[in-house]
């Protein structure tokens, strides 16, 4: 126990009146328990010492395990927007090849539609081309057939008319000569005028169909007269009388 020490003012007045006895001095000593208190009061200075250390250091490690955290939060948040963008890039890059891969599909539409009307136009022009094709080997056929008819006519005609026909060559000047086209005939006269004697007449007779035509002449003569003395050789097969009428109009023309 802690004995009860006077103050320093009670000490004095003590001193300064030492030889009269005090009140004071009669007063019991009063024990407060100083050493106790003082060491209730270290011992729970220590432990809370002890407790702001602990709190200390709880708080720094769980700062340190917030960090850490927040560290791994932060590379996952990282990582994650990583593989966003690389999500991203490969979704423009499927729709830029989806995108590419219909317009081909659509260009290669088109190119089967514009090749498959091709080939309907071209089987069409085929076929048209075949019809007439049958068409015109028909017509050959019917004129050839015409023409073989024609000639086999002529052939028997030649018989009667070849008598006539030298007698002209030979005594009246005329001359017959093809030219180079099947089915025409060039006729020429000479002696068709007395003062021209070496004077040239001539026309060209055209025979592939079955009415005769005069297609050019010369000297000029009347078309009316021609297609008249024409009209008679078609109606008659007369070619003897059909050349000595146009001789008749040739020497009408020189006069």
């Amino acid at each position: 126990m802690t004995t009860f020490e006077p103050s320093l003012s009670t000490s004095r007045m003590r001193a300064s009146s030492y030889e009269a006895p005090s009140m004071a001095d009669q007063l019991p000593s009063v024990n407060f328990g100083f050493d106790d208190l003082r060491n209730r009061m270290n011992a729970f200075t220590a432990r809370f010492d002890d407790f702001i250390e602990k709190g200390r250091k709880r708080v720094l490690d769980e700062r340190n395990q917030f960090r850490m955290n927040v560290a791994e939060v932060q590379e996952d948040q990282r990582m994650k927007k990583r593989d966003i963008e690389i999500l991203s890039l490969k979704q423009t890059q499927h729709s830029q090849t989806l995108a590419k891969e219909s317009a081909e599909t659509a260009e290669m539409h088109t190119a089967i539609t514009n090749l498959t009307t091709q080939r309907d136009e071209r089987l069409a022009h085929r076929d048209a081309l075949k019809s007439q094709i049958t068409a015109i080997q028909s017509q050959i056929s019917a004129r050839r057939e015409a023409q073989l008819k024609h000639r086999r006519y002529l052939d028997g005609q030649s018989r009667y008319n070849e008598p006539e026909l030298e007698f002209w060559e030979n005594y009246l000047g005329l001359r017959i000569e093809g030219l180079g086209k099947e089915d025409r005939l060039k006729f020429a006269y000479v002696g068709c005028s007395e003062r021209e004697w070496e004077r040239e007449c001539w026309f060209e007779l055209d025979t592939s169909e079955r009415e005769y035509k005069v297609l050019e002449l010369r000297p000029k003569i009347e078309r009316e007269e021609v297609d008249s003395v024409l009209e008679r050789l078609n109606e008659t097969r007369d070619l003897a009388a059909f050349l000595k009428a146009m001789r008749e109009l040739f020497v009408k023309a020189l006069q």
